[in-house]
């Protein structure tokens, strides 16, 4: 099974090696020549996995149409913001009957449209039916390293789901499939916001008190919002819900985790994304998550204080005081 690999980074260049190392020929495209270059020439991904060694199938073109020749898997493997472009300028070389898989968590900023939804206004209708979303509780550089992951493929055609869940299965790495793509995409998406508001908490030193509180009502708010939207309640206490919520908000190597953690300590946002080097998509998943709960009508104050911490300037110590002093209520 020849693959393309739009996109990459960090995530793509792992998801690109998985395929590799079962004996595909896959290609990786990125705008980004150097990083192509690196891929290419010394079997590395010098900025976003370095020190990683990549299989020698692991192919790279800065050429989209070259990288997407004869592919019978795409990956949509760009932060979700460019999803969009990316699928206007691949929609031409890309054939109906090929799978394809976005890996992308989000929620478009000007639009409100999931990833799915974004795929579906661009690409021709003949498409659509073999769409698939990947999520789940999945580190890009312990993917690429061989450690054990498990992940869900969602899909609204239960055989196209099948075939790309053969294609990403090997001894480490697991594939379970969902036609719930809503919940899936939701929940990939929203967790980020979560993992801000753990990583302030954890910043200002709050302990695990509190950390397991936003965790728990974080995973309410992710419910309520992709329940409105016709998700299945159920698939938020899997792989791309609970699961993928738990790892994001307590592991160091989170970068939305590192961004409310740096944030609590006092730092600037733009410093530490500066610092960062890679994209961290709850910043701007923030904005558009609150968004789309205020026009869903769908309450979601964890989400809504992080918006006010990166986008109002509140200060984070106040911002926490009054989630904690608002009206009291049951548990739901």
């Amino acid at each position: 099974m020849r693959c393309t690999i739009l996109g990459a980074g960090s995530w793509g260049t792992a998801l690109g090696a998985t395929l590799a190392s079962k004996g595909f020929p896959v290609c990786l495209w990125d705008k980004d020549a150097p990083v192509l270059q690196a891929i290419a020439q010394k079997h590395e991904n010098t900025r976003y996995l370095p020190g990683l060694a990549l299989p020698p199938s692991l192919a790279a073109a800065p050429d989209m149409a070259r990288a997407l020749e004869g592919a019978e898997l795409v990956v949509f493997a760009v932060p979700s913001q460019a999803v969009r472009q990316v699928a206007i300028e691949g929609k031409r070389l890309l054939h109906a009957g090929v799978p394809i898989c976005s890996v992308a968590k989000g929620i478009e900023v000007d639009t409100l449209m999931t990833m799915s939804e974004v795929l579906e206004d661009v690409l021709p209708v003949p498409m659509h039916p073999y769409l698939t979303f990947l999520s789940g509780p999945s580190f890009a550089k312990e993917v690429a390293a061989g450690l054990p992951t498990a992940v869900t493929i969602a899909g609204r055609w239960e055989r196209i789901s099948k075939q790309v869940q053969d294609a990403f299965h090997t001894r480490t790495f697991r594939p379970y499939t969902s036609t719930d793509v809503v919940g899936v995409e939701v929940g990939g998406c929203v967790k980020n916001v979560i993992a801000i508001a753990a990583g302030l908490s954890d910043g200002m030193g709050f302990g695990a008190n509190a950390r397991a509180a936003l965790i728990t009502r974080g995973l309410a708010e992710i419910g309520r919002l992709a329940m409105r939207k016709g998700a299945n309640p159920m698939t938020l206490s899997g792989l791309s819900g609970l699961g993928d919520l738990v790892l994001t908000c307590s592991s160091e190597q989170s970068r939305n985790h590192t961004v409310g953690f740096e944030l609590g300590r006092g730092k600037k946002l733009e410093e530490i994304q500066r610092a960062l080097g890679q994209v961290a998509e709850g910043v701007l998943n923030t904005r558009s998550t609150r968004d789309l709960a205020r026009k869903l009508k769908v309450e979601m104050p964890i989400s809504e204080m992080v918006y006010r911490v990166l986008y109002e300037g509140q200060a984070p110590r106040q911002a926490v005081g009054e989630l904690m002093n608002r009206e009291m209520k049951p548990e739901n």
